[in-house]
């Protein structure tokens, strides 16, 4: 009874043979067939059974083959010699070139197609590198083994898993298909379509992807992430997500040192933390240091306040200070051609900052800022806001306010420095200018008559606005002179550096695209800030400066 136990499994094996081959794909074209024939080296017993076989001989205990330098061992076997073939039961081994061990409970080898299918329990270990699955036919022609029953693939780092796979020893090339997995210490990687190569790590992402890493999330349908580096280098409108943050582009680079996140060609950042965006052809972003920049026909997209304010420069970064921390507070800096444009507020200047933690924007070099029907200019404008609206503005140095009635007349404030201060509804409450003052100023009567044209030199202003026009002025003192307003002098309806840039001004979120500058000869002059002369080390002293010491030396001794 004992000696016929082998006879039985090797007979339910049978049957199952027949199941594998037609589960395994058809060939598509003529295979080159094998001249090398099928040797046996050892077998413990060696019979005929028609009952087992009509064809094959029943080989039992240690049976070992040789095919074209394979070695394979296995614990029975039915050895078709006319079709240079046989079927392999029981601890199946086989050995290629040193370099490659596949391993299973069954295997069908056919000689002349150099195909191996081997079934249940199957591990094929090829140098690092050990796929497991079920099923596995392994084509000797090609050198590939693919599994399409589901099967895991384990190297030194990563761990793939797939419904349908393929792998080739000589270049180490892997295809997943169907639910594959990539597990890695750092990072997940979801998709339905890989190819991954397991002497150098490198993943190919060839179809909708998710890959998952601590608070960042990768959605791609194209690209490489490198597995051992951890970097990736994305394609097709990628997607980066990190902590409130995503940034798409046409290409991304990505390395999960720093969450540093470059993307280049239609970009688009959105921070839904900060209500911010940033849109153009080139962003970078760090998500351990919170810095980002932005370039080529870069737009800033502030949705925070109540209305978006878009901003335009050749160049945007974004520094954070005390990154996740209670004080964290942010600095955003515009360089080269800015041009800001909301609803209720526009901007031109050269260089802009604004800093979160004092609600601080500061304009440099040539700025000027309009609301409704005022311009305001200088050196320098630094602007406090509140909210969705202005707090207040202080502009330094050739200071100059102008308020449009009509195409003829404006009220005209000028002076070395002037603060304004907002109502919450972004309302001018009042205006205060002080050092040189000049005022060109049409006062209205009760009726709404213009009056005249009232000029007024001082030290000091104020204005006290109420709807956006000036109801009450207050000075310092000063020589005042109001003129009838048919009585105007000829050029005295203008300060010397009055200037009305409504050409420059931005119409719309897209003409903050369209740089306008002044004209010639319109621009501020720079002023001169002299400062006190400082005494120097080893420098000379003149005999009377030398006399006043020596004074005061002789004075002391008395």
């Amino acid at each position: 009874m004992k000696a016929r136990l082998p006879l039985t499994l090797i007979a339910a094996f049978v049957a199952l043979c027949a199941i594998a081959k037609a589960v395994a794909p058809a060939p598509t074209e003529p295979r080159r067939q094998s001249s090398q024939r099928i040797t046996l080296l050892h077998t413990d017993q060696l019979y005929k059974d028609p009952q087992v076989s009509r064809t094959g001989q029943v080989l039992v205990g240690n049976v070992r083959f040789l095919h074209d330098g394979v070695i394979l061992t296995c614990d029975s076997a039915l050895y078709f010699e006319a079709t240079n073939s046989f079927d392999a039961f029981g601890h199946v081994k086989m050995n290629q070139h040193d370099t490659l061990t596949l391993v299973s409970d069954v295997l069908f080898y056919d000689g002349s197609d150099q195909m191996a299918r081997a079934r249940y329990n199957v591990v094929l270990t090829h140098r690092d590198t050990k796929l497991y699955c079920d099923s596995l036919d392994y084509d000797r022609l090609y050198d590939l083994g693919y599994f399409f029953n589901g099967g895991k693939l384990i190297d030194k780092e990563n761990t793939l898993t797939s419904y349908w796979g393929q792998y080739q020893p000589p270049t180490r090339q892997a295809v997943f298909n169907y639910n594959v997995e990539l597990k890695n210490p750092n990072f997940t990687l979801v998709s339905d379509t890989l190819h991954y190569n397991t002497a150098t790590g490198m993943a190919h992402i060839v179809g909708p992807s998710n890959i998952d890493s601590g608070d960042n999330h990768i959605w791609s349908a194209n690209g490489t992430y490198d597995t051992h580096a951890d970097r990736a280098h994305l394609l097709d409108r990628s997607v980066v997500t990190n902590k409130g943050t995503t940034i798409t582009g046409d290409s991304l680079d990505y390395t999960s040192t720093g969450s540093l996140s470059k993307a280049f060609g239609n970009v688009v950042y959105t921070d839904v933390v900060n209500k911010n965006m940033f849109t153009g052809n080139y962003c970078l972003y760090s998500d351990s240091t919170g810095y980002a920049e932005a370039a080529d026909s870069a737009l800033c997209i502030d949705f925070s306040q109540r209305d978006t304010m878009f901003i335009h420069a050749d160049t945007f970064k974004l520094i954070t200070y005390n990154i996740d921390t209670d004080t964290m507070w942010r600095e955003m800096r515009a360089y080269n051609r800015v041009r800001a444009w909301r609803k209720d507020l526009q901007a031109v200047c050269d260089s802009m900052v604004y800093k979160s933690i004092d609600s601080c924007l500061t304009l440099y070099r040539d700025p000027i800022l309009w609301q409704q029907g005022q311009q305001l200019l200088g050196e320098e404008i630094r602007t406090w806001m509140n909210d969705s609206t202005m707090d207040s503005t202080h502009v330094l140095r050739q200071a100059l306010s102008v308020e449009r009635i009509d195409s003829l007349c404006y009220n005209q404030v000028s002076s070395n420095v002037m603060r304004s201060y907002f109502t919450p509804e972004g309302q001018m409450r009042m205006s205060v200018a002080e050092g040189n003052v000049l005022v060109n100023y049409y006062p209205f009567d009760e009726d709404s008559l213009m009056v005249g044209l009232n000029h007024l030199e001082t030290t000091q202003l104020k204005l006290f606005m109420d709807s956006g026009k000036v109801k009450r002025l207050w000075a310092a003192g000063g020589d005042g002179t109001l003129h009838p307003i048919m009585l105007i002098p000829e050029g005295e309806r203008f300060l010397d550096n009055f200037a009305w840039f409504d050409y420059i001004r931005p119409l719309s979120k897209a003409d903050c695209f369209v740089w306008r500058g002044k004209k010639e000869g319109t621009g501020l002059k720079e002023s001169v800030r002299h400062e006190a002369p400082k005494q120097r080390l080893g420098e000379p002293r003149s005999s009377s400066a030398a006399a006043k010491p020596k004074k005061g030396r002789q004075q002391a001794q008395q």
